[in-house]
């Protein structure tokens, strides 16, 4: 039995094909490292976006795998308008999206992921759940394999430590999202992390025409060590009366260039997904700068998780 895969939801589709228009198809700027086919485990917004790139712009075929069969056709129909919207506007030829459409395979099945050269997981932050994916992985992929994660706050030592065998082998490719808006690619080894590792990642991601940075294996890592606790914060100066929400945004948007204010952004983060990734950072710091705002536990209570739910901080 495969393990449960829970996707992210592409409720706020709209909202998504705004971002995605601003889209342009990036060059790779080296060979693929030697990747011949790429598989993504979950198929919600950040597996979707993952595959999509790389079918686009590395051309590699990709084996997209998730256990939920809907959860796979409707990113698949929302992928299939996208290109079809893009093509009306001459980003790329309708020849260019069959082939990506082509590109990539679709499937419940999880063992259909073992052939492939390099293999992300892209499930949501549940420290269980991705450490059953990559013992299975470590079991049943081949031995070359480069396991990686697509974690935004999880040790990567942690998981690795879960694939027995290949430990040597795991990795962290923390896309950010949108996925194909977004550059920046956090690539984070663990203390069992070889260098060849490494380096075969920074290589397949350039290929996605991303840029990576390379941090070490630290709660939080780079990005969100930074992101998280600046939204928290404000989160914060909401519920302490600083300010209310339209100019704590504004004054972020206007005042220090920011393209969204923080709270529009922790909606369309998600909520929950900012509260787990307080929690980490919290727990594992013992530090009370990270302790996550009473006004964020509460609304993750309520299900008003951002976009995703259609309330949160604001309404959609």
């Amino acid at each position: 039995m495969s393990p449960r895969i829970f996707t992210s939801s592409l409720q706020s589709v709209p909202r998504i094909q705004r971002v995605y228009r601003s889209f342009s198809v990036s060059a790779p700027t080296q060979s693929t490292g030697g990747v011949k086919q790429l598989g993504v485990i979950g198929a919600g917004q950040m597996g979707l976006g993952i595959s999509f790139v790389a079918a686009l712009v590395s051309k590699v075929p990709v084996v997209l795998v998730d256990s939920s069969e809907a959860s796979i056709n409707k990113s698949l129909g929302f992928l299939d308008k996208l290109l079809q919207k893009d093509v009306a506007k001459g980003k790329y030829s309708q020849e260019d999206a069959n082939q990506v459409i082509k590109r990539i395979e679709s499937t419940t099945k999880f063992d259909s992921i073992f052939a492939a050269d390099f293999i992300i997981e892209a499930v949501p932050e549940i420290t269980p759940l991705k450490c059953g994916i990559f013992g299975k992985l470590a079991a049943g992929a081949r031995s070359d394999t480069i396991l990686s994660t697509n974690t935004s706050s999880i040790s990567i030592t942690k998981i690795a430590a879960a694939a027995k065998g290949a430990e040597d082998r795991v990795v962290s490719t923390h896309f950010m999202n949108p996925v194909p808006v977004q550059k920046g690619v956090e690539i984070i080894s663990g203390l069992q992390t070889a260098g060849e590792t490494v380096d075969r990642a920074v290589a397949f991601v350039k290929a996605m025409g991303k840029i990576p940075s390379v941090s070490t294996d630290s709660p939080g890592f780079i990005a969100n060590r930074i992101l998280i606790p600046y939204i928290n914060e404000a989160i914060t100066c909401l519920e302490t009366g600083v300010g209310n929400k339209e100019d704590i945004d504004s004054i972020m948007k206007n005042g220090c260039a920011m393209p969204m204010g923080p709270l529009a952004l922790a909606d369309f983060i998600g909520l929950d997904t900012c509260l787990a990734i307080m929690n980490v950072l919290y727990t594992e710091t013992a530090d009370s700068k990270y302790r996550p705002a009473v006004l964020l536990q509460k609304m993750v209570d309520a299900g008003w998780l951002g976009m995703k739910s259609k309330k949160g901080f604001y309404d959609y």
